[in-house]
């Protein structure tokens, strides 16, 4: 019988496929059978696709919904995200121990993420793959120290963040969940990141030659050490690998097909976000004035929160199309296609006319368009994006900000008009893209036998064998 390892993601898109991509690798490379638990408890349309489609993978690869949980008394309209995510993820996890015992044979290790931590507390060894960045890793293993230390509210300290062995955080970086300690979101970011210290492992979906310094820090330096940090296996980029292709998929393929190469721009701002009336608006009108080809993703605009479509992405919905200005689709037609919610994000940065990709600078989102070798125009929305934006503009060298100087407004379509032709046309958009085709060399030597990212799950695997 095969070795048994367990997985538990919290919901949303950007936490789900990279564990399900690293249970596949377990499956398919490592000889190991998987037990993959998933919270329906409101689970996005999307989510439901995606676990339909994986549902027969593998017989060594197997899917567990868990009971939906009554969220009615204890989740309200007024929550910020993290806060209702945090919630689902506590009350649908509850019955996960019987579970996990009933399993044959029981499994060596349940891998978590970030929010799902209530799990630590179980008898088996518990890892946590941190599905975002190694910048935002630092400063959460930080947070419980910086909690202690400073009072009052880290927006108004008087200068960045000095994160032990590594590069300092501009406050403005911060992630929107610290922007305010009294705020329950707060509270359940410091709970989830406190306990990190007690997991068996951390996994990080990167690799060495992207972020050296923070993961030279993590596992070296005094202070983290000192925490003490479980150890740190940087296992990545694992991105998804394959993507079922609907027949407005393979129109918008086959319209890239006739394109130039490198000369469409992807304008894609993730799974769970969206932009307000009037930003669509101008973005629109920037990338007509641009006069370059685009593909153009499309969610109904939001006034209320960049992040309002995390949990109905998939989903029906009005016809966003309807929200772009008078005109654009008939002007731009031939130069663009604007596809309402989704695209097959994955088959579209491959392409070999895919020039850059205006992005939210979400982890998943960047780390796909760096196996690709494709420049990044950054348009970070909420949660650690900005923190991402300017780590790949000032730190890797493959992305430019839409607007450095704008915070939470918006940008004008003049400042997308130029931004996009640099990128596309300029010099530095050349630089970019000799920067991201370099990365997309060094990403694939990560991956392969004897490379960094192979080296350590390895090292991981044969903890669990030993298990066995």
């Amino acid at each position: 019988m095969k070795p048994h390892v367990a997985f538990l993601p919290s919901p949303g898109m950007g936490h789900f496929i990279p564990l399900f991509q690293l249970a596949r690798s377990l499956v398919f490379n490592r000889g190991f059978q998987v037990s993959f638990f998933v919270i329906t408890t409101q689970a996005s349309a999307a989510q439901d696709h995606f676990i339909r489609s994986a549902a027969e993978i593998s017989p060594d690869l197997r899917i567990i919904s868990l009971p939906e949980a009554d969220v009615s008394g204890v989740m309200f309209e007024d929550m910020r995200l993290l806060t209702k995510i945090c919630v689902i993820a506590r009350e649908s996890i509850k019955p996960i121990k019987p579970m996990l015992i009933e399993l044959n044979p029981t499994p060596v290790a349940l891998i978590i993420d970030i929010f799902t931590t209530d799990a630590i507390e179980l008898s088996i060894p518990v890892y946590s793959f941190f599905t975002a960045s190694t910048s935002l890793l630092a400063l959460s293993l930080y947070m419980p120290t910086l909690d202690l230390e400073v009072e009052g509210e880290f927006v108004d300290l008087p200068a960045p963040v000095e994160i032990p062995g590594c590069k300092p955080l501009l406050i403005e970086d911060l992630l929107d969940q610290v922007k305010d300690r009294k705020n329950d979101e707060y509270k359940w970011y410091l709970l989830n990141v406190s306990r990190l210290k007690y997991a068996a492992g951390i996994l990080v979906n990167s690799w060495e030659n992207l972020d050296i310094q923070r993961i030279t820090a993590l596992k070296q330096n005094a202070f983290f050490r000192s925490i003490p940090t479980p150890p740190v296996f940087p296992i990545g980029p694992l991105i998804k690998v394959e993507e079922t292709l609907t027949a407005k998929d393979a129109e918008i393929l086959a319209w890239l097909d006739n394109q130039p190469c490198e000369s469409v721009l992807l304008v894609a701002l993730g799974s769970g976000g969206t932009l307000s009336s009037k930003q669509l608006i101008e973005l629109a009108w920037g990338l007509e004035m641009s006069k370059q080809k685009f593909i153009l993703v499309v969610r109904k605009p939001t006034d209320a929160s960049a992040s309002g479509t995390y949990f109905t992405v998939g989903s029906d919905e009005d016809d966003p199309l309807a929200y772009l200005p008078d005109g654009f689709l008939e002007r731009t037609r031939g130069d663009g296609i604007v596809v309402p919610t989704w695209v097959p994000q994955i088959s579209v940065l491959r392409h070999r006319s895919t020039g850059a990709f205006l992005s939210h600078c979400g982890w998943n989102s960047t780390l796909e368009s760096l196996v690709q070798g494709i420049p990044i125009i950054a348009w970070p929305l909420f949660a650690e994006q900005r923190m991402n934006a300017t780590m790949l503009v000032e730190e890797v060298g493959v992305a430019v900000k839409a607007a450095p100087k704008i915070v939470e407004a918006v940008v004008g379509r003049k400042e997308i008009e130029t931004v996009v032709r640099e990128v596309m046309e300029g010099e530095k958009g050349k630089m970019m893209r000799r920067r991201a085709a370099e990365l997309k060399r060094s990403a694939a030597e990560a991956l392969e036998s004897g490379g960094s990212s192979h080296r350590s799950l390895s090292l991981l695997v044969d903890i669990w064998k030993s298990k066995y």
